[in-house]
């Protein structure tokens, strides 16, 4: 993977681990991506899950309206990427189930 770690980028990851609730997110994301570009990386997010799940390509493409070509830049990720899809997937998934058993 291409290492593109610098100050400015460390920052930005910095900003974003303050953020303290869903509302923050939704207020600082939106004045720093377009509605697409947020749109874009929760698609992706959708087809590593859907990719975890076992679902084929096709039926994602169908189910959330991406190219066949994104999904399978997720599935290298999945398959060749550091693990970030699937660390945050299952901690997210954990929060879930706790959240429902409150």
């Amino acid at each position: 993977m291409i290492d593109f770690r610098s100050e400015s980028i460390d920052r930005l990851f910095e900003a974003v681990l303050l953020l303290k609730d869903k509302e923050d997110c939704y207020t600082f994301f939106e004045d720093l991506c377009t509605i697409t570009e947020l749109q874009d990386m929760a698609q992706r997010l959708d087809a590593a899950d859907l990719l975890l799940a076992g679902m084929n390509y096709q039926n994602i493409s169908k189910t959330l309206g991406i190219s066949t070509a994104t999904i399978s830049r997720v599935s290298r990720c999945l398959n060749y990427g550091t693990g970030g899809y699937k660390d945050l997937l299952e901690r997210v998934s954990e929060k879930r189930k706790e959240d429902e058993n409150v």
